[in-house]
């Protein structure tokens, strides 16, 4: 069985799994930038397949280490909206850019982030939760741009943020949702052909450095105080949404 050789590949694609590892550890907005390194040398949703089951080892030893205080209502709400984006990413897939996606999700993060910073100016106000309808669309949208580019946790976010769940109420909520939702892409990326030997093959060549740095991502997350952690998280946000205006606008331009 071979797998890719092209040392610019490994030069873009430690890196990002290094970003997932740190993610699944807990610091959900880093892994972000995975898609946009290794698609600068190849083909979108080729980098999603060969990133997905490294994706879904690092769900399975984070699900066991954050099996503890997850939010059941949450999960009712958006499962079942992310199996509607899928579903739709499944369908479109063939017909919208993966620039227009990231275009599209990069300019909501920023209006997101933005909204969130100014709410600390305003004067305070009782918060109520998010209505369910939302946290089905916010859910469906994490699916389809989770399908389409590995773009789900922005949209996700905007939901689960406005929660203010406690920190491992979130991370632990947060590691179940995604972990569900990679195992629904599964099908769509085999019926997509996007799968082949050589990508999963290389898979398995990234995966130590998706482990190693997935331990970290755990110790890290236990170390930083809730108030630091959820600034960090926008911090994330807004960071990776300006990359995901700047990697969509430039794919517009060269005609991707």
């Amino acid at each position: 069985m071979t797998i890719i050789t092209d040392p610019l590949f490994y030069a873009v694609a430690i890196p990002a799994v290094v970003a997932l590892g740190l993610a699944k550890g807990g610091f959900a907005g880093v892994g972000q930038m995975s898609l946009p390194l290794v698609a600068l040398v190849m083909p979108p949703l080729e980098a999603a397949a060969i990133l997905l089951p490294i994706l879904i080892l690092q769900d399975a030893n984070a699900v066991w280490v954050y099996r503890h205080g997850w939010d059941g209502r949450v999960l009712a709400v958006v499962c079942p909206g992310a199996a509607i984006g899928v579903g739709i990413a499944w369908l479109l897939a063939s017909y919208i850019s993966d620039s227009e996606v990231r275009i599209f999700i990069g300019a909501i993060t920023i209006v997101f982030v933005l909204w969130m910073a100014l709410s600390t100016l305003r004067i305070p106000r009782e918060r109520k939760a998010p209505p369910i309808a939302a946290g089905v669309f916010w859910g469906a949208l994490s699916g389809f741009t989770s399908t389409i580019g590995q773009a789900g946790s922005p949209p996700y976010q905007i939901y689960a943020l406005q929660l203010k769940l406690p920190k491992m109420g979130y991370v632990s909520t947060t590691t179940i949702f995604f972990a569900v939702l990679n195992w629904l892409k599964v099908v769509p990326y085999f019926m997509l052909g996007t799968f082949s030997a050589k990508g999963f093959a290389t898979s398995l060549v990234l995966m130590p450095f998706a482990l190693l740095t997935n331990a970290f991502g755990f110790w890290a997350v236990r170390k930083t105080p809730e108030k630091l952690f959820y600034r960090i998280l926008y911090v994330l946000m807004f960071v990776l949404a300006l990359e995901l205006l700047r990697s969509g606008i430039t794919g517009l331009v060269r005609g991707h």
